[in-house]
């Protein structure tokens, strides 16, 4: 008989069940940790199985081991103590060693199986499939619009969550309420902008992208249309004044002043969106701070100072990046250009926008209602070109509800409306957040509100007008004449009425 080298009541059903777990999970624990040391590249991902996950059963396995035996002593102590027999294994029995050959080998390759099953389990869990599909109807928007933005090859958890443990730790807090919304049902429709949430841009973004060596300047093509009947064209060139600098190339200027390259920029915000700035902070190289107040904001002072003060990095204006819904005009325009549209049908680009922007109740309805709303207009108000343009109204059907699909989920309320850009001013108030002339400093000072500061139209031309040129810069022209009131009127206050 083999000598037990524990007290009886550890040999007892439920406890040596619970050795069998927390061996194996314990074994699968460190055979990951291996794996992900031997790996190039870290896999933040790895942390959810490998000291989440497989510690839960670990854990649920120490559990039942102490269960077991409390269970035992205190039907020892009672005088109800149970002899439990367990086989006996005689290998000199060649049923025995049949039977205990037999389960070796289903254990080992259970063992292997588990090992493998858990790698798998890892690298599906780092996958953007993971991210976008495992909860199809909530991330069906934002894995969309991933798929079709210019980062649609840097991986999900690379910019969410990036290296580093404590960053790690606080993605899986944060994700901890968000799967038991996904499980009850409890989410918002549309998913708030995490981005309370997100790491500073310096150890996401700039590990690709670096501030300090964009100073040159971009020139930018805009063809548009207008909403009259001949779909009137006109462009815009403009010179963006990307800025930058460093030692080597000059002194900071342009847009990207603002990056901390030389001068720190802090703000509070008022709104969770950060749509409204009431405060600005200024910290140039040579420490001078400067401070701006909003004279829109109905905060006093004191009230303005218990906000949350950020410093302005990559995320403040490139909010965006990935997850972009597109308004319904520049997108109409877009295609319009390439031809994809045919522009000589009369008042495409309004009739396309307002089909476009109506609030349908689902994805099916809104399909069919595009197609009834073009078809219909046509055949009404132009008969003719209803027959003679059949092909092009019909390509023109399809290509709205390719972009409807891209940018539209009305079961998740998602829009482009809803995730405002602050990258341009056109349909968010974006830049004028705090270059709108009515941030002043207690000296009197005013950020500035002058266009010129971030671009220069080198030229503008409209279809049926003379172009116009210049090198050293044009006053914008409005293509609908309002007079003066677009020097002092923010762009979205017209171009976003929702």
């Amino acid at each position: 008989m083999v000598k037990q080298k524990f007290p009886a009541y550890f040999y007892n059903p439920i406890t040596l069940g619970g050795v069998v777990i927390s061996v194996v999970s314990f074994g699968l624990i460190l055979f990951l940790i291996v794996l992900e040391s031997l790996a190039e590249e870290q896999k933040p991902y790895m942390g959810i199985i490998a000291f989440v996950i497989l510690p839960s059963f670990l854990f649920i396995g120490i559990v039942l081991i102490g269960i077991g035996v409390y269970r035992e002593f205190r039907k020892e102590q009672l005088g109800k103590k149970v002899i439990y027999k367990y086989p006996k294994i005689d290998l000199n029995d060649r049923r025995t060693r049949a039977a205990f050959l037999t389960i070796s080998f289903v254990g080992i390759v259970f063992l292997a199986f588990s090992a493998f099953g858990s790698f798998k389990a890892y690298e599906y869990t780092d996958s953007d499939e993971f991210c976008g599909t495992v909860c199809h109807k909530v991330m069906e928007p934002e894995f969309v619009a991933y798929q079709s933005s210019p980062h649609a090859r840097v991986g999900c958890v690379q910019c969410h969550i990036g290296s580093g443990a404590d960053w790690f730790v606080r993605a899986k807090i944060s994700g901890a309420y968000q799967v038991y919304s996904v499980l009850f049902n409890k989410y918002s429709r549309p998913i708030p902008t995490p981005v309370e949430h997100l790491r500073p841009a310096q150890q996401t973004c700039e590990q690709c992208h670096w501030p300090k060596h964009f100073f040159s300047e971009k020139r930018v093509q805009y063809t548009n249309y207008m909403s009259d009947e001949k779909n009137t064209r006109f462009d815009i060139d403009l010179i963006l004044k990307v800025g930058g600098g460093n030692i080597d190339t000059g002194p900071t200027s342009g847009i990207h002043w603002h990056m901390n390259i030389v001068n720190d920029v802090y703000y509070i915000a008022s709104d969770k969106k950060r749509l409204e700035i009431p405060y600005v902070r200024t910290v140039g190289k040579d420490g001078k701070v400067e401070e701006y107040y909003s004279t829109d904001s109905k905060l006093n002072e004191a009230e303005i100072k218990k906000g949350e003060l950020r410093k302005m990095d990559c995320m403040d204006c490139h909010n965006r990046p990935s997850h972009n819904y597109h308004a319904p005009a520049p997108s109409v325009n877009h295609l319009l250009s390439l031809n994809l549209i045919d522009k000589n049908l009369p008042f495409i680009k309004s009739l396309a926008v307002e089909a476009l922007d109506h609030p349908y109740t689902n994805n099916r309805i809104a399909m069919d209602s595009i197609a009834i709303k073009i078809r219909d207009f046509y055949t009404i108000n132009y008969a003719e070109i209803s027959k003679t343009r059949n092909k092009e109204i019909e390509q023109t059907i399809l290509e709205l509800q390719r972009l409807y699909s891209r940018n539209y989920f009305p079961e998740m309320n998602v829009s482009w409306t809803k995730y405002p850009e602050h990258i341009g001013h056109m349909f968010s108030p974006g830049c004028f957040r705090c270059h709108d002339g009515r941030h002043v400093s207690k000296t009197g000072k005013t950020i500035t509100f002058d266009c010129n500061a971030c671009h220069s139209i080198l030229k503008q031309k409209f279809e049926d007008k003379e172009e116009m040129v210049s090198v050293s810069g044009l006053t914008y022209t409005h293509p609908i004449d309002i007079g003066e009131a677009w020097k002092k009127m923010i762009c979205s206050d017209c171009h976003n009425k929702k």
